[in-house]
């Protein structure tokens, strides 16, 4: 197996990182802000979307800000390792089943009340809550749950001490940690629901002090709380989230005019343009993505001829050339990733717009009028474009539709045919759960396949890559047969920002660590 991979596989269950990087004989590269002075505000451009309860947040951007005061128990990195943020360290028995979760100790909350298990039980409890709407984490706990009662087990939970969470799995599941790292399992203390902007109290280092949606939120170093992490990190006096839309041309325009000083995310040719304005460029290995993908609840993307039809008539070649400036790599409709430990290569999907066709021929459905939607920016829209071009060079009609941002998101899993990006996840068997297991809030697809489900619950319970990776291949050969989804590509990610910004590295999943953010002494 490569580095990363085996970086991810080993930190995921419980090796520490040291000896997960003596094992490859290396030491972890150190991080760059040894010359970062104390003090300052950094600029960010970035949407602004609506503050939400943290089990339901459903895009990178509201964690990001979130991250200011709720922290999180374990934090992914770049180079793939999962490290313990709340948590000090974890162990994990031979057939996942058992997790032990070792809570760091001093960490107090912002109102002066100690971080305890009471605190992480509570959290965990709230995750396995089905009824609550929106909440994805209850998709990712299934080992934990009652399905009879869709709250978390008898049993599952055992406080052994005051700093010491046992996890009691009702059967294996390697996912736990990695989803413990994810966007949606920020920590808030126990009792806590709502909207965390009514009452900021969390243990990270920092306060909001405004937040408009569409516009943008300042965070401020909170004065009152000794933050636990003090000597390593939040060197900032300020941070401001400014919202300057989805067109990067004026991303550019706010950079050149001294308006910002950091980027979310450059992409396509801008990534190019900002490179040649002076600003430093990263750059990260990442399965982050797009689907155009139709909704099995609506007619005529009920019948699998018709879904077929129309990723037989796409070119994904074509499609990252022309939707993303070929800066990637070229993914096979299936939402599993060569960089995952699990992919399986059952080769690339067939392009075929004869085939396709007859197809939608034969499915009584070649006049019928397609409406596709897409968001308006600089790569989904262009992408989206791409494919309605190449379904009409095949004899389809079809109609684009584009939104703008706050427009596009208030229905984005119910539309029945459009494009969505999806982020960065660890594991294979992570998206796959969140976006095509049957009844879940993110399944945009209204996929409903028994036998997914089977084959992914049983994927899910296997350690060894290897052989998870025997499982995925039919699970992968599934998706593509069904015509869930088109997927043209796996998307490198990249960020610009001012020279003198440190810690602010682009990240797979979006991911804006704002304790390691500075500015260069």
């Amino acid at each position: 197996m490569d580095r990363r991979e085996f970086l991810t596989r080993a930190t995921a269950l419980g090796v520490a990182i040291p000896a997960a990087y003596a094992l490859i004989g290396s030491a972890r590269p150190a991080r760059a802000d040894a010359h970062v002075r104390q003090g300052g505000t950094i600029r960010i451009q970035q949407d602004v979307r609506a503050m939400k309860d943290p089990p339901t947040f459903d895009w990178p951007q509201i964690a990001n800000i979130g991250r200011g005061w709720l922290e999180y128990l374990v934090e992914y990195s770049r180079d793939g390792v999962f490290s313990g943020r709340l948590l000090e360290s974890w162990d994990v028995n031979e057939d996942a089943t058992r997790y032990t979760l070792n809570l760091r100790r001093g960490v107090t909350w912002n109102d002066g009340t100690p971080f305890t298990a009471e605190d992480v039980a509570y959290n965990i409890s709230r995750w396995c809550n089905r009824d609550m709407e929106g909440n994805s984490m209850s998709s990712r706990m299934g080992a934990l749950i009652n399905e009879d009662t869709g709250r978390i087990a008898d049993g599952v939970i055992e406080i052994a001490d005051e700093h010491t969470v046992i996890l009691n799995l009702a059967f294996p599941d390697i996912t736990i940690i990695p989803t413990m790292s994810d966007y949606p399992s920020a920590i808030v203390q126990n009792g806590f629901s709502g909207n965390p902007l009514d009452n900021p109290v969390g243990t990270g280092p920092y306060l909001p002090v405004s937040y408009e949606v569409g516009v943008g939120a300042v965070l401020e170093k909170n004065p009152d709380h000794t933050w636990w992490d003090a000597e390593n990190g939040a060197a900032l006096d300020r941070i401001e989230f400014i919202d300057l839309g989805t067109d990067q041309s004026a991303h550019l325009a706010a950079a050149e005019a001294g308006e910002i000083d950091m980027l979310y995310e450059t992409v396509g040719n801008f990534v190019d343009v900002f490179d040649t304005i002076g600003w430093t460029r990263s750059e990260a290995l990442s399965a982050n993505s797009l689907v155009l993908r139709t909704n099995q609840t609506n007619a005529p993307y009920d019948d699998v001829r018709v879904r077929r039809a129309l990723a037989l008539a796409c070119d994904n070649n074509v499609l990252l050339a022309l939707g993303y400036d070929g800066r990637g790599t070229v993914a096979e409709n299936h939402h599993v990733c060569p960089i995952h430990p699990e992919y399986a290569d059952i080769g690339p999907p067939e392009y075929n717009p004869e085939e396709a066709r007859r197809l939608m021929e034969e499915a009584g459905q070649l006049d019928f009028e397609h409406e596709l939607i897409s968001i308006d920016d600089s790569w989904r829209r262009p992408t989206t474009d791409a494919l309605a071009a190449q379904l009409r060079d095949a004899g389809f009609t079809v109609n684009r539709t584009i939104y703008p941002g706050n427009t596009f998101w208030n229905d984005w899993a119910e539309y029945p045919f459009s494009s969505t990006d999806w982020g960065h996840r660890p594991l294979g068997v992570q998206n796959l759960t969140l976006a095509y297991k049957s009844g879940e809030p993110w399944n945009e697809t209204g996929f409903d396949n028994a036998e997914f489900d089977q084959l992914l619950a049983e994927a899910s319970a296997i350690a060894d890559a290897d052989a998870r990776s025997q499982v995925m291949a039919r699970i992968q050969q599934i998706l593509r047969d069904e015509g869930v989804i088109i997927q043209p590509y796996w998307r490198s990610v990249y960020r610009h920002h001012r020279e003198e910004v440190v810690g602010g590295d682009t990240h797979p999943i979006y991911e804006i660590h704002l304790h390691y953010l500075g500015l260069a002494a």
